[in-house]
């Protein structure tokens, strides 16, 4: 599956988690700031993403406590930054 159609399902498809963030505190401007849902930024999809901010949030399940999980969201985390995404 490409980027793009992974993030499409991913949008349609939330965790109760992103769910529950999304309309209550990043829908609509309620921060003050326009979040877009599942952006593809490089080879990752992030589930909240800021460009005015250069910021992701990633809403992590329990999943990510499995090691491969861990080192594949440092990864992700170390190159966001190094270009300069927060």
């Amino acid at each position: 599956m490409k980027l793009r159609e992974a993030a499409r399902y991913n949008r349609n498809n939330p965790t109760r988690a992103e769910e529950k963030i999304w309309k209550e505190v990043l829908r609509d401007k309620q921060t003050g700031y326009l979040f877009l849902r599942q952006k593809p930024i490089d080879n990752f999809i992030l589930d909240f993403y800021c460009s005015r901010l250069l910021l992701g949030i990633e809403i992590d399940g329990d999943i990510h406590n499995e090691r491969q999980h861990r080192i594949y969201d440092e990864v992700r985390t170390d190159k966001l930054n190094e270009s300069g995404y927060k």
